[in-house]
Parts: structure tokens; sequence; C-alpha cells
């Protein structure tokens, strides 16, 4: 019998004794207590020491199991399953600022339904190993252990570019490009050389958090916009703020709510920019990683280089873990882009990014985007389905599914307690910075919902609801 696993049963409880051991496991593995790879004592030995049936451990174990909380691995027993990092479900003081909380809630993952996380099926680590071995030491003048180009190495600068006019209908320069360190690098790079200090910007409301945040350390006015079937609400940012210096958008697939900005509002913000000497930052989040059909194009092919500033990442195609991302910089501003780069944001190290122009030359990139899209598209398909016997209200957003909830659920408490059993669904109402606008609901990540487990999580995740709703 495992020392550190105290269990301790009332049986005069209305809770089942087969809950409460679950519980009492679940809040040991998520405290460190049971660390990842520990055994855990047979559930006939559990049964014994406990004083229970048997089939009451047993239907324990299987609830864990379900949740991906333990592993059973036949003569090796059963073991406590890898979890994401046991301090992001302490609590915390909670503060008007909460973005070093979201932060450390989001890089706790994968969790079931975690949004900004792709799914784990065939990532290629044998691919960049393989890459990154015959580039470490590349002879010659340009070596990757040399001073590195501060913009990024000229090698994946080309193949963004390359694939940028085929994915994104995007025809620029490799100079054009710019390699960030992910999203947030690239955002601060690109206010950094807009310099904008003081001005009002438009952001989507809701928004990215982190967004928001950054454009609040830029000292930037936020002006929030609305957003409807057809995205950003561009005429209601004209009306209330048409002297504003910036607008941030998400055009593809907004986040989080998912529809596409139409043309109409396109030409109507690209107008707007032109006409008033403002600047868009198209945070192009998930590319063309559309589940159905061909991806919009992007809001920068309808600009001709002029207006719009594109960032994208391979944080959804390939994941977070490595931290890299690009500018497509008009052609007025690639010179202050490059200057910006070699002073403030260098680009990551080239031991990252040769193999991901290799990666992406030998095809490898382009064939796993379509395989993430068939599997998200079945992973989608079979989610929805389960909502559906719930029958509750629910839209698709993106690579996410919106589970709307009642006026005054609290989504927030909702959430956290989902995370004890292995869940982690975003609050819609924490993309909200306007309280009078916010709106209960749960953002159910697509990427990582595998099928096998889709029917347990959502039984659980619902009864939490029904406690609250």
């Amino acid at each position: 019998m495992n020392s550190d696993l105290h269990i301790e049963l009332d049986r005069a409880s209305t809770q089942s004794l087969s809950e409460q051991i679950r519980i009492s496991i679940t809040k040991a593995i998520d405290s460190g207590l049971l660390a990842p790879g520990t055994r855990l004592p047979s559930w006939q030995d559990l049964a014994a020491h406990l004083g229970v049936a048997r089939g009451t451990v047993q239907a324990a174990y299987e609830r864990l199991s379900d949740f991906q909380m333990i592993e059973t691995f036949g003569a090796r027993g059963t073991l406590v399953a890898p979890r994401p990092d046991a301090r992001s479900t302490q609590p915390q003081a909670v503060g008007p600022d909460t973005c070093a909380r979201k932060r450390d809630e989001t890089s706790a993952g994968p969790a079931i339904f975690q949004l900004g996380i792709p799914a784990l099926e065939g990532q290629p680590e044998r691919l960049f190993a393989r890459a990154r071995s015959s580039n470490l030491l590349k002879p010659g003048p340009f070596s990757s252990l040399g001073h590195p180009d501060p913009s990024g190495e000229f090698e994946l600068r080309r193949e963004i570019a390359g694939y940028l006019s085929i994915s994104r209908n995007i025809h620029c320069l490799p100079e054009q490009v710019f390699i960030t360190s992910g999203y947030s690098s690239g955002l601060d790079l690109t206010l950094r050389v807009l310099g904008l200090d003081g001005r009002k910007v438009w952001m989507e409301e809701p928004g990215f958090y982190r967004t928001r945040k950054a454009l609040q350390l830029a000292r930037l006015r936020i002006v929030p916009v609305p957003v409807d079937a057809g995205g950003m609400n561009v005429g209601y940012g004209i009306d209330h703020a048409a002297d504003a210096a910036l607008a941030v958008v998400t055009p593809g697939q907004q986040a989080p709510l998912g529809p596409t900005l139409c043309l109409r509002r396109r030409l109507q913000l690209l107008e707007w920019a032109s006409s008033n000497g403002a600047w868009i930052i198209e945070d192009d989040y998930l590319g063309d990683l559309q589940i159905e059909g061909r991806a919009a194009p992007a809001l920068a092919s309808l600009d001709n280089g002029k207006r719009v500033i594109h960032i994208g990442t391979f944080s959804k195609t390939v994941g977070p873990g490595l931290r890299l991302g690009f500018i497509v910089a008009p052609t007025g501003l690639d010179a202050a882009f490059s200057e910006a780069a070699a002073v403030f944001v260098h680009a990551p190290s080239p031991v990252i990014q040769l193999p991901v122009a290799r990666f992406m030359r030998e095809g490898h990139y382009s064939r796993r985007v379509r395989r993430l899209k068939r599997l998200y598209s079945s992973q989608r398909d079979a989610l929805c389905e389960q909502l559906q016997i719930h029958d509750v209200p629910w839209v698709t957003a993106g690579l996410a599914v919106l589970l709307s909830l009642p006026d005054g659920t609290p989504d927030v408490q909702i959430a956290r307690e989902a995370r004890s059993f292995g869940m982690a669904p975003s609050p819609l109402s924490q993309w909200f910075a306007t309280r009078s606008w916010s709106q209960p609901g749960l953002l159910l990540g697509v990427a990582t919902a595998p099928e096998p487990h889709l029917a347990s999580a959502c039984r659980q995740l619902f009864e939490i609801i029904d406690r609250y709703a």
C-alpha cells in the first residue's frame, strides 16, 4: 500500500464510496503527493485495506482512467498518468490583473478541451531531431553556431513567404518576413516599430487577453469594438473612435467566437486605415487551419502591402513549445522592423529555425496541416454529437465549440472545478473586458478532445454544470 495515499471514507455521506475514493486519489495527484509514474495499489488490495467491495474501488479506478488520471499496464500495475504541473491547480489570489494566472493555466496542459495546443498525435519529433542534427554543425560562413541574422534565417523566411503565397494569398518577399518567438514576441516587436504611445486602438470584444495586456503595457487607449456574425463591427469602431491609430483583428476566425470577417467589413476596415493613416495588425492565429473547406484569404492579401501587418505562428500546427512565429511587414516598414529586430527582439536560435525550414521545404508541414484538419474535423463532429445528446445550445468557433450557458452562470468556477477532472475548458466571460457585454459560456477545444474520452468527459462536465446552472 502506497504510504502517500491516505483515504478516509464517510459512510454517512450522501456521496458514494466510489466517488469519495476517486476524489481522494484525484486530490493526491493534483497536489503532487502522488507524482506521475507512481504505482497505485491494485483495486483488490485497496478494497481490502478500506474494507469495501472490490467493485467499489474498481469503479473509482475506471472513472480515474476515463479522465486520464491513471493508466493501467497489465503486469506493471496501475500508474499515475503524466499530468500538468500541479501548481496550476492550486488556489491563487485573484486580483484585478489575472494575466499571469491565465498564462500559468494555459501553459500547464495538455488537458481535455484545452485551447491553444495541437493534437499530440503525429508530432514530428523524429523529423525535427534529424533536421537539427544535420543543421547544428553546418559548416561554412552561415554556420548556425555563428552570429545569426536577428531578423531570422533566410531559409525559413523564404519558405514562409512561399507557403503564405499559396495558403493565405499573401505575396511578399522573404525580406518582408521577420521571425519571432511566437505571437507575443511578434506583437511586442510590432508595437515598438509603430510607436503609438497614448493613441487609441480598436480591439475586438471579446478578444484575446494577452493582446489586451500587451496593448495596455504599450500605453495605448483600448476602444472595445463588438463582434457579431460578420466579425468585428467596423462601423461601430468608426462611429466611436474614427481617430484611432491602430486596429487589432482576428479576421480569419475570430477569437474566441469564430466568425470570419466578412468582405464588406474587410474593405471598410482597409478604407478606414488608408484614409486615416492608421495601421492594422492581423492576428492570423489559426492560419489556414480551418476545418471546413479552404481558409478565407488573409486580410493582408487585399492590402497590397500598405497598412496591414500580418502576424502568424506555428503554435497551433506544430506546438506552442516551439516558440516560433513570424511577421509580414508592409513594404514601407521592412527597414524599421529590421532595425528594431536587431536592437530589441532577436529571432530565435537557428537551431530551431533551420529544422522548421527543412520541414516546410520537404513538404512535411503541408501534409501535417492536412492531417490535422481531418483529425480535428472528426473530433469536432464527435464532440458535437455528445453535446446533442445533452441537448444544450452550442456553436462551432474555429478550433473550439462554444457552449452557451444561462445568464449568471459562474463559468469561471465551473472551469476551475473541471480542472480537477483533467479538463480545461476556457470560460467565455474572461475574454471580455467590458463587464456589461460579458456572457457566460465554455470554449471546448477540439484539438485536445480525443474521441475515446469524449463521452466520459462530457458526462462529468455536465455534472459540474448542472450544479451551477
